[in-house]
């Protein structure tokens, strides 16, 4: 399997595990020119703009590292736009990272990551 197969794989584990948490999938890979957001969903009363990271081991860093300061301004810059482009107001939002382990089959849900 080569990273993208495996990238899609990581966010159809997230997404399912979203779903199974209560959460309701409202957009999946959200692309604009300054960006992606690979899952932006609702849950618990809350617009989540999720990043999600897989690896089949952590020989070089654990899931979360590479959100880096770039990447978290790019889904910042992406979420804002989301939110101008829909007219959503009064809206409590948040970051969250979602660790994909393939080889251990663990997900690792990091609320309120940036």
């Amino acid at each position: 399997m080569n990273n993208i197969e495996k990238g899609k794989l990581g966010e159809e584990i997230a997404l399912k595990y979203i779903i199974s948490k209560g959460g309701r999938i409202i957009e999946r890979n959200y692309r604009t020119k300054m960006g992606e957001v690979d899952l932006i969903a609702k849950l618990n009363g809350e617009l989540v703009f999720v990043e999600v990271k897989s690896r089949s081991n952590i020989n070089y860093g654990y899931p979360s590292e590479a959100v880096n300061y770039n990447k978290k301004r790019k889904i910042t810059s992406v979420a804002k736009y989301y939110i101008l482009d829909n007219s959503l107001e009064n809206l409590s939002i948040r970051f969250d990272v979602i660790e994909i382990y393939f080889n251990e089959k663990k997900i690792n849900h990091i609320v309120n990551a940036f």
